[in-house]
């Protein structure tokens, strides 16, 4: 009995948030009780969908194009220290942001760069020029500086979660109303964070394709979860791994027809494109070509709505009953 009562406690800590070598020290999956098994896959889960029957101006479907800019942090937290990997960092508000404005202002574009606060505070002039640009987009939490959340201490992270929520609280004027956590990493702490700090939308977890309400152990939360994809991240195309020397890339009109595929099965289902970008890979010179040729065949489209993110989860939100 002492045992199945240790086991379990184990289990919770698993869940609510713990170190990975306390994880390790846990029996495999394969020895739970289907009662573990279900609380730790129930902890957060997709609840309801929340397409509208039709999208803020009549839209057939909405698209929510978004950018991390991570900049430096991304080679920071993994120890890359070297003037090397920091300038291809740079690379990404330096020079493929401006770039990309000139393109969104150029189709009237709104977007969503998650930035995250040690990257705004490098780049000043680039979270300006992002807020200048006909006040169109929208900037959202990406933690402090890239971190690797599920290696925290559950209290790390809501320290570092809060640190960047305040910044951008100051920076902008205004509470942000997104998150998307680094890497889309989500610990057992994670909702909590979220649901805590008052955003009105999360953009880490890949239950769907359309937008749906997260589930906390099987209860409604009112949080709009937009939901992310590998398949429509351009990191899964251009990704480089300086160690081993391995570039795996495709070419540009390869990935052009995955993400116009994605684009078409959304439109003829009356929901939700969203494409997770990073300046420093699509603002290359090539990949932007290939973006907007990829945004010049949507707007071809009637009824496409391209929205923030910010608006998309509005539009969402109003599909839950009112309390």
């Amino acid at each position: 009995m002492k045992k199945t009562k240790l086991f379990r406690l184990s289990c919770l800590l698993l869940l609510f948030g713990t170190s990975p070598l306390a994880a390790q020290q846990l029996p495999p999956v394969w020895k739970w009780d289907y009662p573990q098994i279900a609380a730790t896959v129930n902890k957060v889960r997709a609840g309801r969908v929340l397409t509208p029957k039709a999208w803020p101006t009549g839209a057939r479907v909405a698209v929510a194009l978004s950018f991390d800019m991570d900049a430096e942090t991304g080679f920071l937290r993994s120890g890359s220290l070297s003037a090397q990997p920091l300038s291809r960092g740079e690379y990404g508000p330096r020079v493929g942001v401006p770039r990309l404005l000139r393109m969104l202002d150029q189709h009237n574009v709104p977007v969503t760069f998650f930035v995250p606060a040690v990257s705004g505070q490098l780049h000043p002039e680039t979270v300006d020029a992002i807020l200048k640009a006909r006040q169109r987009h929208e900037i959202g939490v990406h933690g402090w500086v890239h971190e690797r959340i599920a290696d925290l201490p559950a209290e790390e992270e809501r320290t570092l979660t809060r640190r960047a929520f305040d910044f951008w609280t100051e920076r902008l004027g205004h509470k942000p109303v997104g998150i998307r956590t680094p890497s889309w990493d989500f610990t057992g702490e994670t909702l909590s964070i979220i649901r805590d700090l008052g955003f009105l939308y999360d953009s880490s977890l890949i239950g769907d394709d359309r937008p749906y309400e997260v589930l906390a152990e099987g209860k409604p939360t009112g949080l709009v979860e937009l939901p992310v994809e590998w398949i429509l991240d351009d990191y899964t195309y251009y990704s480089y791994d300086r160690p081993s020397y391995a570039y795996h890339r495709m070419s540009d009109s390869d990935v052009f027809e995955i993400f116009r595929g994605e684009f078409d099965k959304a439109y003829e289902e009356g929901t939700l494109f969203l494409l997770t970008m990073h300046p420093f890979i699509t603002g290359h010179r090539s990949r932007l070509a290939m973006l907007e040729r990829l945004v010049v065949y949507m707007k071809s489209k009637p009824g496409v709505w391209f929205a923030t993110h910010e608006h998309v989860a509005h539009a969402a939100r109003a599909q839950l009953p009112r309390p």
